[in-house]
Parts: C-alpha cells; sequence; structure tokens
C-alpha cells in the first residue's frame, strides 16, 4: 500500500526559505506568519546549507532572556548545519519510518542535489488517508518529475 508512494506525489513546495544573512527575528516572524514548524536555508545559488527550526528558535529566545539584548544575530548563528535529507524518489515509508525514530518534523526534498520542497508528518498523513480513498486526488501542492 504505502510502499509504492512516493514522496514526490505527497510533498510541500516550498514557498519559504531563510539565507543565513538573514536577522533570525525576522525568520521567525516568516515562521509564525506562515504557521510553519522551521524552513530551509539556501545560499545565493540555491544550495541548501542547513535548516532553521522552531527547536533551534528557541535558542533566540534564552539569549535574549539571559544577555537583554535587543539584536538576536543572523540565521546562520542558529540554524541546524549537516541536515538529513529526503530524495524526491524515496518511498512515503522510509520517511514515515524517519519521523517514528527522530525528532524531526519536516525534512528538506532534494532532486538532483537541489532543493525542490520538503515532506513534513502531515504529509506522510495525507498519503495515509488518499490510499484510504482512492478516488480522493493527491495533495493539493505536490509536483511530479
Amino acid at each position: 500500500m504505502l510502499t509504492s508512494l512516493k514522496v514526490k506525489d505527497y510533498m510541500s513546495v516550498n514557498k519559504t526559505t531563510f539565507t543565513p544573512d538573514m536577522d533570525v527575528l525576522d525568520a521567525i516572524h516568516q515562521m509564525l506568519k506562515s504557521n510553519i514548524s522551521g524552513a530551509p536555508v539556501i545560499d545565493l545559488r540555491g544550495n541548501l546549507i542547513g535548516f532553521l527550526s522552531e527547536k533551534d528558535c528557541m535558542k533566540v529566545a534564552l539569549n535574549a532572556a539571559y544577555q537583554q539584548a535587543g539584536a538576536a544575530g543572523r540565521v546562520e548563528e542558529y540554524m541546524t548545519h549537516g541536515i538529513d535529507t529526503i530524495d524526491v524518489e524515496t518511498p512515503i515509508i522510509e520517511v514515515a519510518e524517519m519521523f517514528l525514530t527522530g525528532s524531526f518534523k519536516r525534512y528538506p526534498v532534494i532532486k538532483d542535489n537541489r532543493l525542490v520542497g520538503s515532506i513534513s508528518r502531515d504529509n506522510i498523513l495525507r498519503a495515509l488517508e488518499s490510499r484510504q480513498k482512492p478516488n480522493k486526488p493527491l495533495a493539493k501542492q505536490s509536483i511530479h518529475s
């Protein structure tokens, strides 16, 4: 059932990305405004270099509380480096296992080493739901290669 489903059919196309030199408070504002738990950090060429999550942003809150300072810093100071990525051709079931054993809520999705989207726990549940209701269309934000 889920073994034949691929990430490319259920992933979300990234609408929000950050750059390493972006002010981290601006990034937090975008996350809250977009109602997302994190977003990829890309360089000027579009290469994935990290990920900024809600958990990473807790460091900003702690620093502000302890230092009583107004300036929080840049995204690169708080983002997670060396993140796991998912290829567009990965079976959904493999990603479900990663979510079950890991603590991340979202993974960046790549195709030919380029960022093309992200996959979340919600996307996995939508894949499961779509298999239970065969006439239901794929997720709204899917892409096909």
